[in-house]
């Protein structure tokens, strides 16, 4: 017979009461949270024009949340900020204004661990702080120490208090949070989830790099794994397939993990949320590790699984009457970056005496990723066509999920492209086709329904949390 120390946590009681605090869900029938990806978004759009934009925005109306992921930054760089050595692959800046413009749109949570949390700095990311806090929107995954930026962010609705997770798998290393030790201060950043990344090889040809690192002039102990080679800080093995492998640092996981219970023991629905954009944008199917990894959030105590990063739509699993989305992608794709720090001028050959924002980011967008077919540029359809994913849950579990197909208007010319309106019938179609393939492999059926798609869960067939 243990020790009451030994129960865990969430089962913990004394006479019937609740001596710690439970991770069930606890939230009134009818709860609903309307969550989309990544919001690349530069200029303010409620006051703009901006046709069809308001037949998006009903879709929100009456949703107890309203979640995306906030991928830049809202500051004056005038006053604050400047831009980093180390960045995200472009300077994300947000006008002031976009605070008040996120709480017009009816954002009331967002997410702000990703590749771009620092683009301008540590004063960059408390400016966007500030301007988030001043009009009310919860936020998490950035804080002045690993601490804040992994702890859970609190709203309330009137169905329930809900709890909000923020990681990121990609990352600039110097965005890192990490905690005080010693007398050595905490370090501001985002809360990370390392993954430690391998390149999967036949094994006939493991072996073969195997010999090539012996040959090279230069010593680095073998890895204690016998099927793994290393070659400076690039490590193989081997598999049967070719392709990428992803091992989370075990120490990040178990804070993560934490953070969800939690979140989820002070909260009556929890929202945990990844900025990953593994294995790279060339692939569809979400990386090895993260399946595994997000049913054991929701196993933690997690409503809601949610990933943003890869840019495109990815499939959706239903774990335990809980939503897994791989991928949401974009609902903003505004590509208005002013200012642009000097070294994306010169990482995209331009010179900033000659050449204007506009025109690095328009080499930027003819810049494409690997496909099995070829590249394809970031000015792509598939970057500009996505989802509003609507959840209604009852009896503390998901009862019906709807997916409204959107398109960021690509062709229209650069200073008006990338804000989101209903996509036309055909076009809704074939999205919803693309996510009904997407998401057979997990069991999810989606069914479309007047350009919706819809995935309903049976109660008797949804399994609940142990």
């Amino acid at each position: 017979m243990g020790s009451p120390e030994d129960c865990h946590p969430a089962i913990l009681r004394e006479g019937g009461f609740d001596t710690v605090g439970s991770i069930e869900t606890n939230i009134a029938d009818g709860f609903t949270m309307a969550a989309v990806g990544d919001l690349l978004y530069a200029r303010p759009v409620t006051k703009g024009n901006h046709p069809g934009l308001a037949d998006v925005l009903r879709i929100f109306h009456g949703a107890d949340v309203t979640f995306g992921n906030l991928e830049t930054n809202i500051l004056d760089v005038q006053s604050k900020g400047c831009p980093q050595a180390e960045y995200g692959g472009a300077y994300l800046i947000g006008a002031p204004e976009l605070g008040s413009d996120l709480k017009a749109l009816g954002f009331n949570m967002v997410s702000r661990a990703n590749n771009h949390t620092l683009d301008w700095g540590v004063e960059g990311m408390r400016e966007t702080t500030r301007a988030l806090d001043e009009n009310g929107i919860i936020h998490a995954g950035a804080g002045e120490n690993l601490a804040q930026a992994g702890a859970a962010r609190f709203l309330e609705t009137a169905r329930g208090r809900v709890a909000l997770v923020s990681f990121a798998t990609t990352f600039e290393p110097m965005a890192r949070a990490c905690d005080p030790a010693g007398e050595a201060p905490g370090r501001p950043g985002l809360n990370a989830l390392r993954l430690a990344k391998s390149i999967v090889v036949p094994p006939e040809m493991l072996e073969k790099l195997r010999q090539v690192r012996e040959i090279l002039p230069w010593y680095a102990p073998p890895p204690k794994d016998a099927s793994r080679v290393a070659i400076g800080e690039i490590v193989f093995e081997a598999g049967e397939k070719a392709g990428y492998s992803f091992k989370p640092n075990p120490r990040d996981v178990d804070d993560i993990l934490r953070n969800v219970r939690r979140g989820k023991q002070f909260a009556d629905f929890c929202i945990a949320t990844n900025h990953g954009h593994e294995p790279e944008e060339f692939t569809s199917q979400p990386a090895d590790y993260e399946q595994t990894f997000a049913r054991k959030t929701i196993d933690a105590g997690a409503d809601a699984y949610i990933n943003h990063g890869p840019h495109h739509v990815r499939g959706i699993e239903i774990y335990k009457g809980r939503p897994i989305f791989y991928g949401l992608g974009n609902f903003f794709n505004q590509d208005l970056r002013t200012p642009v720090g000097a070294d994306m001028f010169d990482a995209h050959g331009k010179d900033p005496r000659v050449d204007t924002d506009a025109d690095v980011t328009a080499h930027e967008m003819a810049i494409g990723y690997p496909y099995p077919e070829g590249f394809i540029p970031l000015s792509d359809a598939v970057y500009y066509e996505s989802i509003v994913s609507v959840g209604r849950f009852e009896e503390n579990q998901l009862a019906e999920l709807r997916l409204h197909p959107i398109e960021l208007r690509r062709s229209e010319r650069l200073a008006n492209r990338g804000v989101p309106r209903l996509a036309p019938a055909p076009q809704a179609k074939a999205i919803l086709e693309r996510l009904q393939k997407l998401s057979k492999p997990f069991g999810t059926h989606i069914e479309i329904e007047n350009e919706v798609g819809v995935i309903r869960v049976r109660p008797s067939s949804a399994q609940t949390r142990m």
